[in-house]
């Protein structure tokens, strides 16, 4: 109802002779109410200064510490057609086990005998090749041969072309000598000519000394005819070294160009025996192939690919596989904000996914059921979920892991930072500060090179 007289009821009328006015209004419950009040903001006034260790909580998986511990897959690097399986799913396997066999799926492998027939082909090769050097052996003893024959023959003509110079000097002198007896012949011809005609000489001297003459201009005739025939001599000689000279080259040029052809040949061979032997260990490889193995000790999960005649591609995966030896890692992801709040080798509490634990994450002294790990990689660039991703290990110092931890199973972290008084944390949390920077002492930035 509402209060709209200046007349005041409660002042007038009084409540105290009524039994419910009694119990309501006695003053004595605001003694108790009030004593509660101050202890309860005593004990909220204390509690602000104790201590608060600031964390960073995140959400996380259990892997493996080293990559190759991880689970995996097989595939095959070629594709081919399922024929047989040796395992079982959840089977153990050691390495180099086969897991199944394989066969081909491809027209140019077909033939069984593939490797043995390349083989053959090889050894032909070789042979080829041997027979390739034989000639390319004989055409250089042949090219020698004919570069003796050819300095023989040189020497020859060069030994006819000097005796032909000689014959030409010697016939020249010859010539010489005929000149001179042709001037006396005719001076004694002239000679006897006049003392006839004086009547001192005969007639018969006459003739006898014109006959003398005629025979010593036929001697010079004779003798220019020589030296001409010498120095055609000459000529002829010159003429044979340049003839030798070029048959022996001829011979030499074709000798060596089919010698070139056969190192040429003999090359080709010995690339074609390179490929083959190429492709030999390529066949002998692909056929052990065929048989797909286990790359190391482990389980077999899944068989990816089932069946008796089923076909796949190169690359394909087939079936997975757990190694056995692992050391178990925690991956977690944090934000960016809080990355430079994280180092190398701080320690982080876990929580495993299916192990009771209560979580005091201001005071991890009084958590239970939670386990130590530390840092031992931070990633440097963003994941696609916008966190940066933490890989955690086991803490030596702390208690051991549970066994019947699996990869892939569930994991809160809690990276434990500073401590810091309560009040301190909520004035933070109430303003949306990020947690106090710090850089605890032997903790690293970037991990340690070895």
């Amino acid at each position: 109802m509402l209060n709209i007289s200046h007349n005041k009821l409660n002042q007038k009328v009084s409540l105290n002779r009524f039994k419910s006015a009694q119990k309501v209004f006695h003053e004595r419950h605001y003694k108790h109410f009030n004593r509660f009040l101050l202890a309860f903001a005593l004990v909220g006034f204390i509690t602000l200064f104790l201590p608060w260790t600031q964390n960073i909580t995140g959400k996380g998986f259990l892997t493996t510490l080293k990559p190759d511990q991880r689970p995996q897959t097989i595939q095959s690097p070629i594709p081919g057609r399922i024929e047989k399986w040796f395992v079982n799913e959840g089977d153990y396997v050691n390495k180099g086990d086969t897991i199944l066999f394989i066969s081909e799926v491809k027209n140019e492998y077909f033939d069984p005998q593939l490797v043995e027939r390349t083989g053959k082909q090889i050894k032909a090769k070789e042979a080829s090749v041997i027979s390739y050097e034989g000639k390319v052996q004989a055409l250089n003893n042949q090219i020698g041969a004919l570069s003796n024959e050819r300095g023989l023959k040189l020497e020859q003509a060069k030994n006819k072309l000097l005796q032909s110079k000689l014959k030409v000097q010697s016939d020249s002198i010859d010539l010489e000598a005929a000149k001179t007896n042709i001037s006396i012949a005719e001076r004694q011809y002239n000679r006897v000519l006049q003392l006839q005609s004086e009547g001192l000489k005969a007639v018969t001297d006459v003739e006898e000394k014109r006959l003398k003459l005629q025979e010593t201009q036929a001697k010079l005739i004779s003798q220019q005819n020589k030296l001409l025939a010498s120095r055609n001599e000459i000529i002829n000689a010159e003429v044979e070294i340049n003839r030798v000279r070029a048959e022996y080259t001829d011979k030499i040029s074709k000798a060596q160009s089919d010698m070139y052809t056969a190192q040429s040949s003999q090359f080709d061979s010995e690339a074609q025996v390179t490929k083959l032997e190429n492709e030999f260990t390529n066949y002998s490889m692909r056929n052990d192939m065929y048989y797909i193995r286990a790359p190391q000790n482990g389980f077999i999960n899944r068989a990816l690919q089932g069946g008796i005649g089923e076909t796949f591609k190169e690359g394909d995966k087939l079936v997975g596989i757990m190694p056995a030896d692992i050391d178990m890692a925690v991956e977690t992801f944090v934000e960016p904000i809080d990355l430079p709040l994280i180092h190398l080798g701080e320690e982080v509490r876990i929580q495993f996914d299916g192990w009771p634990a209560i979580v005091f994450s201001g005071w991890p002294n009084v958590s239970y059921g939670t386990y130590g790990g530390k840092v031992v990689a931070i990633e440097t660039f963003i994941s696609d979920n916008g966190k940066y991703r933490i890989l955690l290990a086991p803490d030596a110092n702390d208690h051991d892991w549970p066994k019947a931890l699996r990869v892939g199973s569930g994991a809160t972290t809690i990276a434990l930072l500073e401590d810091v008084p309560i009040w301190f944390e909520l004035w933070r949390q109430l303003n949306g500060f990020p947690p106090n920077y710090y850089q605890p002492e032997g903790a690293q930035d970037k991990p340690v090179k070895k």
